[in-house]
């Protein structure tokens, strides 16, 4: 492989008409140019230029290879270019994973705000509820809802919310069921579990302050899929414990009440994970700033205002 610096050599002395005149134009001393110039013919086995002291003459194959040169070298500029523009100007691709709830209840309505204020950035979306590998699967940013303590991975965490979880039914289900007036009365109704199913399934409630309740319960449906715990809430079927981002809208149209309104439990927290901070192009920077500054709004379990007395049933 030519080295690209002497193709760049080259075409400078082609296009200064000489040695001298190019080193002056590079501030490059004439024996480097020469001696970079003579090891590229003896790499191409081609004589390139014809040089006396008093003449200087590109030759047939000089100027055969010097189109190409010239390409090579324009193409080398425009990808440097191209490079640099992408360190001044958000432009370019945007790889980000994010679970399937969070896409559908938080990132529908943000993600074309930011398209719009951003035209020249290209996101790639990977909604999935799978773990991702940032570093080897060349993901740029990664929204995480998660319980606990994300583990020690090398990886830049930025916390952005905490989402509790509420404990929600239908309407139709609250009005035929036994009443609740405190955590205990939950035992005697339907309850749909979040899980696998291998573990008892409990409600572990708190009122905020030092009340605490570990709730027991038999459930009609066991799921770890948190869109058909929505449904099944909605249908009718039980008590769910859902994100508060997740059963906010369902809330403010009715179709869902609070059950215990001043108990909630452990919710979920929301973080964003990025493989490194250094040398972030200006593309993953502004979307890392977006997220940053729109979701904990997006995703927040308040009401809007005026609507507030839709959401209980005490």
């Amino acid at each position: 492989m030519l080295n690209l610096n002497d193709l760049y050599y080259f075409v400078q002395v082609v296009d200064h008409d000489g040695f001298a005149s190019a080193a002056r134009a590079l501030n490059v001393p004439k024996s480097t140019l020469s001696r970079r110039v003579i090891l590229l013919e003896s790499q191409l086995g081609a004589r390139l230029i014809q040089r006396t002291s008093r003449q200087f003459t590109v030759t047939d194959a000089g100027r055969e290879f010097y189109r190409h040169a010239l390409a090579a070298v324009i193409e080398a500029e425009a990808g440097e270019h191209a490079i640099r523009r992408r360190h001044t100007e958000p432009m370019g691709k945007v790889r980000f994973s994010c679970s399937t709830a969070i896409a559908q209840f938080a990132l529908a309505t943000l993600l074309p705000r930011f398209l719009v204020q951003f035209p020249k950035v290209h996101l790639v979306e990977y909604a999935t509820n799978r773990h991702v590998d940032l570093v080897n699967e060349n993901i740029d940013v990664a929204i995480r809802a998660h319980a606990g303590d994300l583990p020690d991975s090398g990886l830049i965490q930025r916390r952005l919310l905490f989402s509790p979880r509420w404990l929600v039914a239908s309407p139709a289900y609250l009005e035929s069921a036994p009443p609740l007036a405190a955590p205990e009365d939950l035992r005697s109704h339907a309850g749909l579990a979040f899980g696998s199913g291998d573990a008892e399934p409990m409600w572990r409630l708190t009122d905020g302050s030092e009340g605490m309740s570990a709730v027991s319960f038999k459930p009609v449906l066991h799921t770890d899929d948190l869109m058909t715990l929505l449904s099944a809430a909605k249908a009718g079927l039980g008590i769910a414990s859902l994100p508060a981002f997740i059963c906010r809208r369902d809330l403010t149209a009715g179709a869902l009440e609070r059950v215990l309104p001043n108990w909630t439990e452990c919710g979920v927290n929301i973080t964003l994970l990025m493989p490194s901070r250094r040398d972030l192009l200006p593309s993953v920077r502004v979307f890392v700033d977006f997220l940053a500054a729109e979701l904990p709004s997006a995703m927040s379990g308040k009401p809007p205002q005026g609507e507030e007395a839709a959401w209980a049933r005490h």
